[in-house]
């Protein structure tokens, strides 16, 4: 399983294996304590997490935002779980 993460000084996406505690942000080179990091979703291969991520930012930019609110969290939460009951 893979978490979705963002980083706290850069703001770039970016996942972790959810065994990890920490993790170096590939763009600033900041250290990430994936347990105090916001948790976007859970995946199960990091291939789907890496999708993700280039997806995630290329919504933010789009509608030039800074974060996903909390309901677009529960969306996109919602929405791949959907589609894993699909997969299935």
């Amino acid at each position: 399983m893979y978490l979705v993460i963002r980083c706290g000084s850069c703001k770039t996406f970016t996942y972790v294996d959810c065994f990890q505690e920490w993790k170096l942000c590939p763009v600033c080179g900041a250290t990430i304590d994936v347990q105090r990091s916001s948790h976007y979703l859970e995946v199960e291969d990091f291939r789907m997490a890496e999708n993700i991520v280039a997806q995630l930012e290329q919504h933010l930019h789009k509608t030039r935002k800074h974060d996903l609110s909390r309901e677009e969290r529960e969306q996109l939460r919602a929405q791949y779980t959907d589609w894993i009951r699909g997969q299935i």
